[in-house]
């Protein structure tokens, strides 16, 4: 006689196995023959919440409706290392456009793609404001177990996660928060959250400030961090950060925090120490390695940040950056012979024509430290088929071809690199040298000036102004 195993239970192992949308067909079924089966509700709510969850702990990216729509006023002039929103406001010596590129924002690119560090890619703007989002997490999370359930808290999360009403969420969680005589923290973290969603921050900080009076809990660290990051008051977000380091010693997801907060500020010395630290309590934490082997990339050190990237295949992580990473490592620590092997293997494992063309760049890269410049014109010119808005490639391009003596053509990839990136200054400065040689002056000082605001600092500009400056002067 076959024994069936009872469906609850046998949709509560699909559950913990992630297979969630078997169990929430088990539990319809359930729900039909019992339509108040109270734990039947929760899991199947549970299972369709899991299937759209987003953490919301993460900083999530400033869409377009934020930055045009934003009614917060901020200093337009901000003090040094106070603001994440005007580059240049660090104290912490960080890299210079010439060693690391930087984003439209002004901030050096990370070693660790998060929702914060993806501004000014193509394709990150917020799609429609009443659509559930389906990103996924590698925190672990909470889940009740058995049949004694609050059925309210499920319930919540279902509102709140997969259907994405935030207006009845605000009011279950209101009044579920009056019921608890306002006493229950996990109800006004959730009000916080909910607030915040809605864009009203001081009283989402109201409550969480309340939540941490009631009971000191990670999560509520990081989500007052986060609103406090949106407010762009970073010193803040880190003084609460070591406020929770008290509470909750070498805690990650809070070292983590400060560690990015340093990172985005351009404090890149402050970042590598905290991911450190992130690492003597988590060996395996990839943010930390690719983060610190990135930075060692950067700072002419190409053979420790092998041994990290290394480090990260060795964990288990396989996928075209990590490959492509590898292969620069190798090529700028003259291991010539893992390098082409490295890209091969970063080709078969692209996932989209943005990554393709990202790994043809740099082949084309090594191309011209190797001078095979036709190898390199070719590599260019397929990173430029894959992805038409790669500015990099064009400028890269526009430099060969100027040695081929081709100007007009260079000229005009010059001038297409400068639309796509305003905020390089290699191709407003090749544009300037470019037109200069021609005679075009006035040209050549309109992209000089626009070449001196996207880096104060490169000697070559200045000297190209000045020498500007004195022949406009003897006309």
């Amino acid at each position: 006689m076959e024994v069936s195993m009872d469906p609850l239970f046998l949709a509560w192992s699909y559950s913990r196995r992630r297979k969630l949308q078997q169990c929430s067909d088990i539990c319809t079924k359930i729900l039909q023959e019992n339509p108040y089966d109270q734990a039947a509700w929760s899991l199947k709510t549970r299972a369709l919440t899991e299937m759209v969850y987003i953490d919301e702990v993460e900083v999530d990216q400033e869409g377009i409706a934020e930055m045009m729509l934003d009614e917060s006023s901020i200093a337009q002039v901000a003090r040094p290392g106070t603001s994440l929103r005007l580059p240049g406001t660090s104290q912490g010596g960080g890299p210079t456009p010439a060693v690391r590129p930087m984003t439209q924002s002004g901030r050096p690119i990370t070693g660790f793609v998060r929702p914060s560090t993806q501004s000014g890619r193509p394709g990150t703007m917020e799609q429609a404001i009443k659509t559930p989002r389906t990103a996924s997490t590698a925190r672990p999370v909470t889940s009740a177990s058995g049949r004694f359930i609050r059925l309210g808290t499920t319930l919540f999360e279902y509102i709140f996660h997969h259907e994405n009403d935030v207006k009845n969420a605000l009011d279950l969680a209101a009044q579920a928060t009056e019921h608890a005589q306002f006493k229950d923290w996990w109800w006004k973290v959730q009000l916080g959250k909910c607030y915040y969603r809605l864009g009203l921050y001081r009283e989402a900080e109201k409550q969480f400030r309340s939540a941490l009076n009631h009971q000191e809990v990670v999560d509520t660290y990081l989500y007052l961090a986060k609103l406090y990051q949106r407010l762009d008051q970073p010193i803040t977000a880190l003084n609460l950060f070591k406020q929770g380091l008290d509470h909750f010693p070498g805690e990650v997801t809070l070292l983590t925090g400060i560690a990015r907060i340093h990172e985005e500020m351009n404090n890149i010395a402050s970042a590598t120490e905290y991911y450190k630290d992130v690492l003597k309590q988590d060996n395996t934490h990839v943010e930390a390695i690719a983060c610190i082997g990135s930075n060692h990339f950067y700072t002419d050190q190409p053979e420790i940040a092998l041994r990290f990237y290394r480090r990260l295949l060795q964990m288990g992580v396989y996928n075209c950056q990590l490959y492509n990473n590898l292969g620069l490592c190798c090529f700028y620590a003259q291991q010539y012979d893992m390098t082409l092997s490295s890209f091969e293997r970063a080709l078969a494992l692209v996932a989209n024509d943005e990554e393709q063309a990202d790994v043809w760049y740099n082949i084309g890269h090594v191309a011209v430290g190797i001078g095979d410049l036709v190898l390199a014109y070719q590599c260019f010119k397929l990173a430029l088929a894959f992805n038409n808005d790669h500015a990099e490639a064009y400028n890269n391009l526009a430099v060969l071809e100027l040695r081929k003596g081709r100007i007009e053509q260079s000229k005009a990839l010059l001038q297409t690199a400068a639309s796509l990136s305003p905020h390089m200054y290699e191709p407003h400065f090749n544009l300037s040298i470019l037109s200069e040689k021609i005679g075009d002056l006035q040209s050549s000082y309109t992209a000089a000036l626009k070449s001196e605001d996207a880096f104060p600092e490169h000697v070559d500009t200045q000297q190209l102004l000045r020498q500007l400056r004195q022949h406009f002067a003897a006309l």
